[in-house]
């Protein structure tokens, strides 16, 4: 059995492969053999000190693999069940790892482990984002940042399926064509143009009613100003670097405008809740309101070359690590 630790905070250089030994499941818990590893920015905020975590720490939050053992009062998971879970306690970065039950999901029979794991994370974000946080209309007009990446392709085809016209930016011309072919009406490389004036353009000067926004500092301020009258600014990423911190009587009360901080903590709080997030996801893939197609794989010896090329921008779409 081998695991990813960190023992320090840092740059990627901080990933170490070690060789683990793990107990028998505890009551609620079960050994979940992985096999496929999902790759997300949140990984790097643990890595590098952005998100504490207590030191030495496992590092990781999605994964996806088969049940070997199950610990004690178990009823609802049983050996050579198909699994997946997006969540704390974080630790996917491995081969085998114990998981809490409360948080663990079955796979539906059809969809490949690999593809799980672009589903968990980015799959049930797009659900909160679109559902719950900011409840989309058909017909309405929405900006999401970053939409080349992995949140991004998935989220502008489930809008696009919902009836909404969709801006999406990018951060390079090479990245236009992907956002285009991922349900994108409108394609602006914010590093060339401002997105803002171009929004603006785009709603005959009205604004979007909600901005979905996971790269922070670079696009937090612009963002605002895209936003109409009673707009929605939903901060969930920090790609680009942590936000300033936020002047509401600038930046919010002229406006009226809404800012909120999600994450999927905050939307899978109970059974019910992940049950709903996560068969809603696999249900918007199975029946193919959007495509899902993975960029790169990565093995766990991988690991530091994986979070370098995260980092370097370098991923146009989703990626998986392999055990």
């Amino acid at each position: 059995m081998k695991a990813v630790i960190i023992s320090k905070t840092g740059g990627p250089e901080v990933l170490e492969l070690k060789d683990i030994q793990l107990e028998d499941p505890k009551s609620g818990e079960v050994l979940i053999k992985n096999e496929a590893i999902g790759l997300n920015y949140i990984d790097t905020y643990h890595r590098s000190g952005l998100y504490p975590v207590e030191l030495p720490s496992n590092i990781g939050i999605e994964g996806a693999g088969v049940i070997e053992k199950v610990g004690p009062d178990v009823n609802d998971f049983k050996v050579g069940d198909k699994v997946a879970y997006a969540s704390m306690p974080i630790g996917s970065y491995s081969t085998h790892r114990i998981f809490p039950t409360k948080k663990l999901v079955k796979v539906p029979k059809g969809i490949e482990l690999e593809n799980v794991v672009t589903l968990m994370t980015k799959g049930i974000t797009t659900f909160y984002l679109l559902h719950k946080t900011y409840p989309v209309k058909s017909g309405e007009t929405i900006l999401y940042h970053a939409a080349a990446g992995g949140v991004g392709q998935i989220l502008c085809q489930w809008a696009k399926s919902l009836g909404c016209t969709v801006i999406g930016t990018v951060g390079s011309d090479e990245k236009i064509e992907i956002a285009k072919a991922n349900g994108c009406d409108h394609v602006i490389n914010y590093s060339k143009e401002n997105f803002a004036e171009r929004v603006k353009e785009i709603t005959n000067g009205v604004g979007v009613p909600v901005v979905y926004d996971g790269v922070g500092k670079k696009t937090f301020d612009g963002s605002i100003e895209c936003l109409k009258v009673r707009g929605t600014m939903v901060s969930f990423g920090n790609a680009s670097g942590p936000l300033d911190p936020c002047n509401v009587t600038k930046s919010l009360a002229p406006k009226g405008l809404y800012l909120t901080r999600p994450s999927i903590a905050h939307y899978t709080t109970t059974r019910e809740e992940l049950d709903e997030a996560a068969g809603k996801t696999f249900e918007m893939f199975i029946t193919k309101k959007f495509n899902l197609k993975i960029f790169k794989k990565y093995s766990l010896s991988e690991i530091v070359k994986a979070h370098k090329d995260l980092e370097g921008r370098k991923i146009l779409g989703p990626a998986v690590i392999l055990p």
